[in-house]
């Protein structure tokens, strides 16, 4: 059987499924608190802009229910963090040794069991808290860091030249934004025609499609000579469990402060972003707004727009600006817009509070690219489990604490979280001048120290 060395297909499919559901979930647990909380239905909504007339009483329901939700999602992402974090660095590292499909299969079989319980719980209208339980059982297969850390590792494994990075690394970002939104746009129509569970159905065949392409069709990108003998096994399970202590244990002083200081600024604008965007949705469904799925899902689609401009911005910008410019414009990208977003209260100004983050999303291609340019193709695997778990640690627990912020703050200022996020965004900005003093501006600071490694490799004395 032919087989490729597309991994886009497989990350399209995986954003596809997995935002198809994402934004339904919240409005799944949303509306059953709502029952359970208020003893009523969910009041239903035409596709305008409108709040229940029933001002007190709605209000006070309202308030409860947004606070219940919030704290649902914060136990959600706490009870997955763990597992995720710990199955991410260990398969990525791993995938240096054994190759990289392995980061790839593990999650979309995650994703899967997921579903399926997403499905079981609706259907037969199980305990809510049950999501809780198959988010831990799903996250124990790596979940979307781990995806995200083994596609980035594959590219980077078929990538010849720094700029081959930088274009390949925003393509897939732009591939994840593009699908991503599209699924954003299906939720809203698809949760009003056919209700919660044939969208999840859908994600879950999609899941299953994409499984066997990821097992049968993809080809590895990285083939690692095996062997069984007993002492190569125990080297590989050295390498396995001291990958990333020997990424920066082996580096110069000079390397390993370059990579923290980067891997520092990728992961505080991670958290601020993903831990500010993650309340949107509980903000459309409060008031003043009360949007309906329908405009939740046209609002979270605009998203797709954010990828493709941050990808043409990348492009265009990589051939006249260094890379810290770039990384500067996006944060300063994200301070407007969470700042704008803090205070809109229609609907048009939700929308239009959009247009200040088109290129908000190019500071995470450019810092993966820039961080792969530091170390050896031997070590990339080592690097992005280690960038993967950083990332996901500060993005969850930014989704957790911007929840628990909410929950606190909604019945006074619900826009306070928002202005939290873009002062947040001053610390990512702030280093960014640190990296002046290594004089890092273009690759030619990462090829020194590239060949100063090497340099030392061979001039080391053999060890038998």
């Amino acid at each position: 059987m032919k087989k490729f060395y597309f991994v886009e297909p497989v990350f399209a499919a995986y954003a596809f499924a997995s935002f198809l559901g994402y934004p339904l979930v919240q409005q799944y647990v949303y509306r059953r608190l709502w029952k359970d909380i208020t003893n009523t239905s969910y009041p239903a909504m035409n596709t305008s802009s409108r709040c229940s007339t029933n001002s007190s009483n709605h209000s006070s329901h309202q308030e409860e229910v947004q606070k219940a939700a919030s704290l649902f999602s914060m136990y959600s992402e706490l009870f997955s963090l763990i597992p995720s974090l710990l199955v991410t660095l260990i398969l990525v590292a791993y995938s240096d040794q054994r190759g990289r499909k392995i980061t790839i299969i593990l999650p979309l079989i995650g994703s899967l069991v997921y579903c399926l319980s997403f499905l079981a719980i609706s259907i037969f209208e199980l305990n809510l808290y049950l999501l809780i339980a198959a988010s831990f059982v799903s996250a124990l297969f790596g979940g979307i860091g781990t995806m995200l850390g083994g596609c980035f590792s594959y590219v980077v494994d078929l990538c010849e030249d720094g700029k081959q990075k930088t274009l390949r690394i925003a393509g897939l970002d732009m591939v994840f934004g593009l699908v991503s939104g599209v699924a954003l746009v299906c939720t809203g129509y698809f949760l009003r025609v056919a209700g919660f569970n044939w969208p999840f159905f859908t994600a879950a065949v999609c899941h299953l499609v994409n499984l066997l392409y990821a097992v049968f069709l993809l080809e590895e990108s990285r083939v690692v000579e095996r062997t069984v003998d007993s002492s190569t096994s125990g080297g590989e399970m050295n390498k396995l469990t001291f990958g990333i202590y020997n990424l920066f244990a082996q580096g110069s002083r000079r390397r390993n402060g370059l990579l923290v200081l980067l891997i520092v600024i990728f992961c505080s604008f991670s958290f601020a972003n993903f831990g500010g965007l993650t309340v949107v949705t509980l903000y459309e469904l409060n008031e003043p707004l009360c949007w309906s799925e329908i405009l939740i899902g046209y609002s979270s689609a605009l998203s797709m727009v954010m990828f493709i401009t941050s990808f043409i911005g990348v492009y265009v910008l990589s051939r006249c600006l260094p890379d810290l410019a770039i990384i500067f414009i996006g944060m300063l990208s994200v301070f407007i817009g969470m700042t704008v977003m803090a205070f809109a209260r229609t609907t048009l100004m939700m929308f239009l509070v959009r247009i200040p983050m088109l290129l908000a999303i190019m500071p995470f291609p450019v810092l993966r690219s820039m961080l792969s340019k530091v170390v050896s193709k031997s070590e990339q695997g080592a690097l992005f489990a280690c960038v993967a778990f950083v990332d996901s640690l500060f993005t969850n627990l930014g989704s957790a604490a911007f929840n628990n912020v909410y929950s606190i703050t909604v019945t006074w200022f619900p826009g306070f979280v928002f202005l939290l996020a873009a002062g947040l965004c001053l610390i990512p900005m702030s280093l960014l001048c640190a990296l002046r003093f290594f004089h890092f501006e273009d690759g030619s600071e990462s090829e020194g120290l590239l060949a100063e490694e090497d340099t030392q490799v061979t001039d080391s004395p053999p060890v038998a």
